[in-house]
């Protein structure tokens, strides 16, 4: 993989976040609020943990995806 390929991959992976965030908003906004005033009542650990789970299920998707 060359230089040039590794960024476009990056900026195709964050527009891909985009879309998704963009249309969870606009099927959704109420759901989310909620979840919103769910994350605020969390205990910052709980979030720190719960966002390092994800982060790891996402590092195995893309190895196994990759390999």
């Amino acid at each position: 993989m060359s230089g040039a390929s590794g960024w476009s991959e990056l900026v195709t992976a964050l527009g891909l976040v985009f879309v998704i965030e963009g249309l969870l908003l606009a099927l959704m906004p109420e759901a989310l609020k909620r979840a919103v005033v769910q994350i605020l009542h969390q205990p910052a650990h709980t979030l720190r943990y719960g966002g390092l789970i994800s982060a790891a299920i996402g590092v195995a998707v893309i190895w196994l995806v990759r390999r």
